[in-house]
Formats: structure tokens, C-alpha cells, sequence
């Protein structure tokens, strides 16, 4: 089961390394490609373990470096919100420690109840 994360884990960075793009460019993330960046948390994010692991860590870095965009950050809160919402024993305080616990500003909330519309250009570093 290990070497099938590690090769999931690589799979990840190889597709994270398709998506880079020009500064201030829109990518439009697929719920599966953010949920796949955001999968190593899941075990945090439940309470299974008490700190996020690396590959969270990691995956949480990549998917803010991809979400440039205010247009591009409220799709990928869609997508966490629903992603939320589909796990019932969510931790709300390991969601809301994640980006300090990970020491990143994430401007993407992982919340059941955000108004991902909310997300502004202060937030979403300008487009």
C-alpha cells in the first residue's frame, strides 16, 4: 500500500509540473486534480494524525501556487467545500490550522460553510 502512495505522490508532481503557467494566466483545476493535490490531508484533516504530513503540506503549496486567480481560488474552493461536506468527521479546527500547521498562506478556505464567492482580490493576489 506504501509504494502505491509514493507512486501516487509522484504521479501528483509529474501533473502539478504540466499545469505551470505564465504569472496572472487562468488555469482552470478540475475538482478531481484538486482534490488529487489535497488527498494526503485527508488523514489530518479527519483527525487521524495530529499534524499535517509532507505530501499534505506539499499538495496544499502546490494547489496555491496553481490558483493565481480570484476566478481560479473560488474554483477550487468549490471543489474543497464539496470535498468538505462529503466527509462528515471533518475536523473544522484541523481546516482551519491547516495552512499555519503547513507554514503557508493559503488563501483557499477548507470550510463546509465558506461563500466561496466571498474569496476577493485582496485574497486572490489580484485577477
Amino acid at each position: 500500500m506504501k509504494c502505491s502512495s509514493v507512486i501516487c505522490v509522484l504521479a501528483v508532481v509529474a501533473m502539478v509540473q504540466t499545469f505551470m503557467v505564465v504569472p496572472g494566466e487562468s488555469l482552470k483545476l478540475s475538482c478531481g486534480q484538486v482534490n488529487s493535490l489535497m488527498s494526503g490531508c485527508i488523514p489530518f484533516l479527519t483527525g487521524s494524525t495530529t499534524t499535517p504530513s509532507d505530501v499534505c503540506c506539499s499538495g496544499a503549496r502546490n494547489l496555491e501556487g496553481l490558483t493565481q486567480s480570484v476566478s481560479d481560488k473560488r474554483a477550487a474552493c468549490e471543489c474543497l467545500k464539496t470535498a468538505a461536506n462529503s466527509m462528515p468527521n471533518l475536523k473544522d479546527q484541523a481546516a482551519a490550522s491547516l495552512p499555519t500547521q503547513c507554514g503557508i498562506v493559503m488563501n483557499i478556505p477548507i470550510s463546509r460553510n465558506i461563500n466561496c464567492n466571498s474569496i476577493s482580490r485582496a485574497q486572490g493576489n489580484g485577477n
